[in-house]
C-alpha cells in the first residue's frame, strides 16, 4: 500500500514539474535548448532525393542558422504536417539551413529507397538525412515524432519542441535563431 503511495507521490511531482517548467518557458531546455551551450556538430549522410541530394551535411551548420525536423516514415502526425513545413520553408529557407532527418536505419530496416518514396509521396522539397547511429536525436533529446530544433549560427538551440504545428508555428520558432 505505501508503494502505491509513494509511486503516486513521485508522479505527482513530476506532472507539477512538468507544469513549471512550461510556465516558466522551461520546455526548451528539456527538450535540448535554451541551454546557452552550443551543441557538437554532427555529418550525417544526405539521402538523394526532390530538393535534396546524395552527400553529407554538417548539422548544425557552422554558418548559418539552421532548421531541423525529425520525422520517421511510419509517422502520421510526421505526414500531417509536411504542408506546413513546405510553406515555412517557403517562407524561410533561405535564411537557415533547413533540413529534414530521418532516424532510421537507411540501408537497415528502412532503405533509402523507401524515404525517397516517403519523401516524394509528401511533397518533400528540401534537404534530408538520415541519424543512423542516432547521435544527432540524443545530442538534441529527441525521444518523439516529429520533433523540431531551431538552432542559431553560434550552434545553440533556440527553439526545441515535439508534435505537430502550423506554418506560423515553424516560422514563428525558426525566427528564434534569426539574427534579426
Amino acid at each position: 500500500m505505501r508503494r502505491r503511495h509513494l509511486l503516486a507521490g513521485l508522479a505527482s511531482v513530476g506532472a507539477l514539474g512538468g507544469a513549471g517548467a512550461v510556465a516558466t518557458g522551461g520546455v526548451a531546455d528539456a527538450l535540448g535548448g535554451g541551454s546557452g551551450e552550443s551543441i557538437r556538430p554532427v555529418t550525417l549522410d544526405t539521402i538523394d532525393a526532390r530538393g535534396s541530394r546524395d552527400g553529407e551535411v554538417t548539422l548544425p551548420a557552422t554558418d548559418r542558422p539552421t532548421f531541423i525536423d525529425f520525422f520517421s516514415t511510419n509517422c502520421d502526425p510526421c505526414v500531417d504536417q509536411m504542408p506546413d513545413l513546405a510553406d515555412a520553408h517557403e517562407r524561410l529557407g533561405d535564411e537557415v539551413l533547413f533540413v529534414s532527418v530521418t532516424p532510421q536505419n537507411v540501408g537497415g530496416s528502412v532503405s533509402a529507397e523507401k524515404v525517397v518514396e516517403w519523401w516524394h509521396e509528401n511533397d518533400g522539397d528540401w534537404l534530408v538525412a538520415a541519424d543512423v547511429t542516432a547521435e544527432l536525436a540524443a545530442q538534441l533529446n529527441v525521444g518523439a515524432y516529429p520533433s523540431a530544433r531551431a538552432i542559431d549560427a553560434s550552434g545553440r538551440v533556440r527553439w526545441a519542441t515535439s508534435g505537430t504545428h502550423t506554418t506560423e508555428e515553424f516560422v514563428e520558432g525558426i525566427e528564434t535563431a534569426l539574427d534579426r
